[in-house]
Parts: structure tokens; C-alpha cells; sequence
């Protein structure tokens, strides 16, 4: 034992002398720091100081339960930011979690030993499923979920069948905290526990100890929080920049409150919201002058296909010498192809996608409006035509309420809306993933428009196309495309050239998205023969576009561009041929394609400025003839170089110059030899919230409605 003892001080001393001069005096004079420190404290401090220890040992000893509810808690916020976010050190979100998780941990002492558990646990399980279900979603639509979503859930993740590529190992890394909790319990009744400790526990004193630190620990978070914080967690639009500076925790509570908003909105804050309206179409009307396609197409038919996760990178994409979209790009490059396009989708994908190209206002901040605020009156692309005399419709091969379509499409202006379930003939071999497959749907759909061609003079037409939905499974075992990687290799025992193949993009999602988007681009290669066999080309517009990219995660990518077929695997980072497919290339590869296509070819050009959704009404109405005053989107032939912006629902933006991520306060030049002043930055950022804010208040408080019918009193007063 002695000789044990010996080693040991020597090793100490030994540890001691290889440390820096500093550091080796700072351990030395430790003890009679601390001691002088506590020496002039006051005494009650001082008495704290030196019994804290004590003291923190027996309250962990008599409220087990309680400790490892707030430390497993905090410690589960910590892992999903460090898998989502990446901000995992930053104090401020880290003082906000213990702050709620002690507020409502604390009430725990209202109830008696034996029923605390039971509190606690429901608890857990609720703040458990918030991290694992935001992991998940996270993972897949880099964002964070909403309990407004709660009713379209499966719909969220692809139904079903996509489950498997939607949960990854790492989102049931938080389910540790239940279950040792559990086993923590058990083990604590069988040691009768909850007898000893109990006896003579004043349960509201505590209460009151534990939610008074809860409180000191809420202030000491408000004092790293600015204006800016808490105006966006109040707005909600930016739930990364929340999450990130607020927490898992009351960023979820904060989404509960914001998905009230359609019940409890009409109360609160209306006039803040009517004023910025007001002030913001004043100094940004939505105006078009007239330019060399005013009005091209006025009196035309349209056909709108809404391409299912159709990616613009795919155009130019050939897997073994095969294009996957053959007939898109052969579109494009017969019309107006706007190549610099994206989707302004949020939380409510497809579904924002339709209402943005419909209204060219943004997404809701909060939920989607396709099931939230479907009750709003909103000016549409549908509902000006129908002022032409256009009969409307729209045609989907999917079940009417999925997003809650049948309800929303008729408020959007569509005169009908045909269904998979009540329109179309469906057989089981036309079953494809989530419904009736592309080429079957537009087979029928083309008798449906014959049809209304004949009753009609005008018409207007969108079809939703399907069979390229997420998880991409829709072609198991009728795959077309070569997916393996072919190449030349020296047989070391030979000597001789052989040929290797691996299966590179065989069973990746990346790879299924590829066969899907082929069959889709056939499908619609089909469909355009079929219509113009039936002549029902001749005096129509056909327009095209992604309504967002597929949702594939970047390390995908990543295999994709930096495969290294000698190891079957990504190329080393440290590798002179790897090129990091970074988050911005993410970011900016989510361009969708966007075509406007005339069988006479009276137009043909391709516009490289950067466009949005948004801009999809003004520049159709410049060329039809329709004008929406609430626009938010430019026409693409009028804008000068100030409007060639997009803003995404979170407060992102791209120009022709840069995209600038806001939730971190970074961006990319798009061209390296551009140099961009911190005005230019703050100018598009304003701009930026701006658009998100006056958007959402549109949408919110209903503001087309209330302003139209305070315009028409005004006038009858008149």
C-alpha cells in the first residue's frame, strides 16, 4: 500500500514538473486563492461556497428522479442541436433549456414522492418525441417541424413507404433518457427509497426553491437575448436562427402559440400588421410595364404541369451516355426557360408551392395554408382568368384531401378539381408509389381536356404529377437506367486490362430519384404527343415547372460528385480530386427548372437572372394580360437589377450576385470577382424580412379581404 502511495505522489509530482512555469504556479497557489476568495466573502456566501458541495451532493441523494429529469433533458437539447444546428456550446439556448426544464420540473413537488414519477415521465416522453420527431424532420427538409403539421403528418414523410429512408440510427439517441429513467425508478422503489426520504418533506417550499432558480436561470438567458432574438421568435419564419438562440424546448412551445394564430390572430396585432402593409406597397407597388411579351399569349389556351421534385440539375445530367430528362431539356430549349429558377417552399412543400405560383405571396410562417389558412380570400392566377372567361381546373392523380386539396383548390379559383379518387379509372397495375402513375394520369387527363376544349372557348388547366415522389420506390424492378460505374483496371496477376464494374447509384436514393425523374420526364414526353395528336397544342401555352427539389440530403451528393471507384466509397477530404459538395453548392443546386412552351415557337431564349416562385404571376400576367396588386414577385421582363431577388421563407436570399445565408449572417459570391459592400447585405436582408413578414400578415389576418372591403365602404362614403 505504501509503495502505491509512493508511485502515485511520484507521478503527481512528476505531472506537476512537466507543466508550463504558469500553469505549474497556478495549481500551487489554488488553495490559498480559494481560501483568501472565501475568507472575504460575506459570511452567509461564504457559508454557501463551503457548504455547496454538501449541499449539492444531498439534493441529488434525496431528489434522484428530479437531477437526471433536468440533466437527461438538457443533455438531449444539446444532441439535437449538435445534429441539426451545430451550435451544441453556445451558452444562451443551453440557460434556456434548464430554465423551462426547471419551471417545469418544479411541479413536480406539488404532487406527492409516489406520483412524481409519473409526472416526470410524461414529461420526458413529450420533450423525448419533440427532439426524435424534430431529428427526423430535420434530417430531411432542413427545417423544423410544426404542431400545425400534426394533421398532414405521414404526408410530411413521404406516407408509409418512406419511413425507412426518413429515421436514421442517430434519431433514437435521445430515448435514453426514458428508459434509464424507468430503471432508475424501479431501482429506487425496491430500495425503498420514497419511504426514507419522504417522511417530513415540505413539498411547496421546495416547489418554490427549485421554480425561483428556474427563474434566476430565465434571467440570466434574457440577458444574452436582443430585440432581434424576440422579434424572431414572435415572427417564427426563422426556425433555425430560433432553435439555435432559444432552444428545442421553447421553440416548440412558441410553434404551439403561432399554430393558434388562425384561431386567436383576428385579436391580435391587426393594426401593426395593416400598417406595415400598407407602408410596404407604397414603397413597393406591384407594377409591370409593358415589354416585348405584353400580352404574347393573351387569349391562349395553358396547360400548367406541376413537376414533382424535378430538379434543374437534372437537365444536364447523363448516367453511362443516358440523359435522364430527354424531353424537358429538349422543352427548355425550344421556349423560354428561366434557368436560375427556385421553389420558395416551406414546412407545407407541394402545397406551398402551389399557393407561392398561384398568389406570388411567400409560404405561412407557421403550418402551410393549404390547411391552416385555407379560409383566406387571396388573389389568384385562377381567379383573374375567370375574369377573362377562362374555365379553370386542375387535376391530380391522388386522393382530393390529401393537403386538403379539394377545400383549397376551389378557393384558389378552379372551377373543378379532378381527382384520383373521383375522376380517373384505376386498375392495379397503373399503382405506382403514392398513386395513379404519370403516364396514366396524363393518358386520361388529355380525354378530360378534349372535352373541355369542346364546351369552352378559353380554359386553364394545372396537373400535378406524382410518381416522382419521395422515397423515389415508385419503379422497383422496372428500373431503365444503368446505374453502375464502369471502368478500366489492370489485373495485377494478369497483367491485363480488364473492365470493372461497381454499382455506384444502384440501391441509393440518389439513384432511385434518377429512375423516377426519367419515367417522369417520359411520362410528360408522352404527354405532350398525345396532346398535340388530339390538336390541342395549336393554340395553347404549355407551362413547366419543379415545384421542389427532391429533399436528398448532401451527403448523397457528396458520394455523387467525389466517388472514388477504386475504393467504392467518397474520395479522402485530404484527396487533390475532391471537391466538398458544401452547403451553399446544397443550397444553390436546389434551382428547379421553370419553361414556358409554345408549339408555334413564337418564343426561344433563356433567362439566366435569378427568379423565384413568386415571380411566376406577374411574368404569366405581363403575357396574358392579368395583374395581381398584391404581388410580392416581379415580372421576370420588367425587373430591373434591384428585383432580380428571391427571399426564402426563412429569410434567406439569392441575386444574381450572392446567396446569403441570414440565419448565420454568411454568404457565397456567386461570382468570386464581384465585390459586395455590407449595404448591399443589409439591404437585401431588410428586404428580405420584410417580404416574409408582410406576406405572412397577408396571409395571417386575412389583410386582401379587410382591405378590399375597407376600399369599397370608403367608396360608397364617397
Amino acid at each position: 500500500m505504501k509503495n502505491k502511495l509512493k508511485d502515485t505522489g511520484n507521478k503527481i509530482k512528476t505531472f506537476f514538473k512537466g507543466l508550463p512555469k504558469n500553469t505549474k504556479t497556478f495549481f500551487k497557489e489554488l488553495p490559498d486563492k480559494t481560501k483568501k476568495f472565501i475568507k472575504h466573502l460575506p459570511h452567509n456566501t461564504k457559508v454557501f461556497v463551503k457548504n455547496f458541495p454538501r449541499n449539492a451532493k444531498n439534493f441529488v441523494k434525496n431528489n434522484v428522479l428530479f437531477t437526471f429529469f433536468v440533466v437527461s433533458m438538457v443533455i438531449n437539447g444539446i444532441l439535437l442541436r449538435t445534429f441539426t444546428v451545430k451550435n451544441f456550446t453556445d451558452i444562451s439556448p443551453i440557460l434556456s433549456d434548464l430554465a423551462l426544464v426547471l419551471i417545469v420540473a418544479s411541479f413536480a413537488y406539488l404532487f406527492k414522492p409516489k406520483n412524481r414519477f409519473k409526472y416526470l415521465m410524461t414529461w420526458m416522453i413529450i420533450l423525448t418525441a419533440v427532439c426524435l420527431i424534430n431529428s427526423m424532420y430535420y434530417a430531411n427538409y432542413v427545417s423544423f417541424t410544426s404542431f400545425s403539421l400534426l394533421a398532414t403528418s405521414l404526408q410530411i414523410f413521404g406516407v408509409g413507404d418512406a419511413l425507412e429512408n426518413v429515421v436514421e440510427i442517430k434519431d433514437f439517441c435521445y430515448i435514453w433518457a426514458p428508459i434509464i429513467f424507468v430503471y432508475i425508478n424501479h431501482r429506487l422503489k425496491k430500495s425503498g427509497y420514497f419511504t426514507k426520504y419522504f417522511t417530513k418533506e415540505k413539498r411547496k417550499t421546495k416547489f418554490l426553491k427549485i421554480i425561483g432558480v428556474g427563474a434566476i436561470v430565465l434571467v440570466c438567458f434574457l440577458t444574452t437575448v436582443t430585440g432581434t432574438d424576440i422579434s424572431r421568435l414572435y415572427k417564427q419564419w426563422n426556425r433555425e436562427y430560433v432553435v439555435m438562440k432559444f432552444g428545442i424546448y421553447v421553440y416548440q412551445i412558441n410553434d404551439l402559440v403561432a399554430s393558434l394564430k388562425p384561431q386567436i390572430s383576428p385579436l391580435f396585432g391587426y393594426d401593426a400588421a395593416a400598417k406595415e402593409f400598407r407602408e410596404y406597397y407604397e414603397e413597393y407597388p406591384s407594377e409591370t410595364s409593358d415589354n416585348k411579351y405584353t400580352d404574347i399569349f393573351k387569349g391562349k389556351n395553358v396547360i400548367v404541369i406541376h413537376a414533382e421534385s424535378i430538379q434543374n440539375f437534372l437537365l444536364d445530367t447523363k448516367i453511362n451516355g443516358q440523359e435522364i430528362t430527354p424531353n424537358l431539356k429538349k422543352l427548355a430549349s425550344e421556349g423560354l426557360y428561366f434557368s436560375n429558377f427556385y421553389a420558395q417552399e416551406s414546412v407545407g412543400t407541394s402545397s406551398d408551392s402551389e399557393f407561392t405560383f398561384n398568389t406570388s405571396l411567400l409560404p405561412a410562417s407557421s403550418g402551410t395554408v393549404f390547411v391552416s389558412y385555407w379560409d383566406r380570400e387571396y388573389v389568384t392566377t385562377p381567379k383573374l382568368l375567370k375574369e377573362q372567361n377562362y374555365y379553370t381546373f386542375s387535376m391530380h392523380a391522388n386522393k382530393p384531401n390529401f393537403w386538403n386539396r379539394e377545400v383549397m383548390h376551389e378557393k384558389l379559383g378552379y372551377d373543378k378539381f379532378y381527382s384520383y379518387t373521383n375522376d380517373y379509372e384505376i386498375n392495379d397495375e397503373d399503382i405506382l408509389g403514392l398513386g395513379l402513375n404519370d403516364k396514366s394520369f396524363f393518358s386520361q387527363s388529355v380525354d378530360k381536356i378534349k372535352q373541355i376544349d369542346e364546351e369552352h372557348d378559353n380554359w386553364y388547366g394545372v396537373l400535378i404529377m406524382l410518381t416522382n415522389h419521395t422515397p423515389f420506390t415508385a419503379l422497383e424492378g422496372q428500373e431503365t437506367l444503368d446505374l453502375t460505374y464502369k471502368y478500366k483496371k489492370v489485373n495485377e496477376e494478369t497483367g491485363q486490362e480488364e473492365e470493372v464494374v461497381n454499382d455506384y447509384l444502384t440501391d441509393t436514393i440518389l439513384g432511385r430519384y434518377f429512375e423516377t425523374a426519367h419515367y417522369a420526364d417520359a411520362a410528360i414526353g408522352e404527354f405532350v404527343d398525345k396532346l398535340d395528336a388530339e390538336g390541342l397544342l395549336d393554340d395553347t401555352v404549355l407551362v413547366i415547372y419543379g415545384d421542389h427539389d427532391a429533399k436528398i440530403k448532401r451527403s448523397e451528393y457528396d458520394y455523387y460528385y467525389n466517388y472514388n471507384p477504386e475504393t467504392d466509397d467518397v474520395l479522402d477530404e485530404d484527396d487533390p480530386k475532391y471537391d466538398e459538395f458544401t452547403k451553399y453548392d446544397y443550397e444553390l443546386n436546389r434551382k428547379v427548372p421553370f419553361i414556358i412552351w409554345t408549339k408555334d415557337k413564337e418564343v426561344n431564349e433563356e433567362i439566366t437572372d435569378v427568379m423565384g416562385m413568386y415571380d411566376v404571376l406577374p411574368t404569366l400576367g405581363n403575357m396574358f394580360g392579368i395583374h395581381s396588386d398584391y404581388a410580392l414577385g416581379h415580372d421576370m421582363f420588367s425587373a430591373d437589377e434591384d428585383e432580380h431577388f428571391v427571399v426564402f421563407p426563412n429569410g434567406n436570399w439569392v441575386t444574381n450576385k450572392m446567396y446569403y445565408d441570414n440565419q448565420n449572417g454568411e454568404g457565397v459570391l456567386l461570382n468570386e470577382n464581384e465585390v459586395i459592400s455590407s449595404e448591399y447585405i443589409e439591404k437585401y436582408t431588410t428586404r428580405a424580412e420584410q417580404e416574409v413578414s408582410v406576406s405572412n400578415n397577408i396571409i395571417v389576418h386575412d389583410l386582401i379581404k379587410k382591405t378590399r372591403e375597407s376600399n369599397k365602404i370608403k367608396g360608397e362614403n364617397k
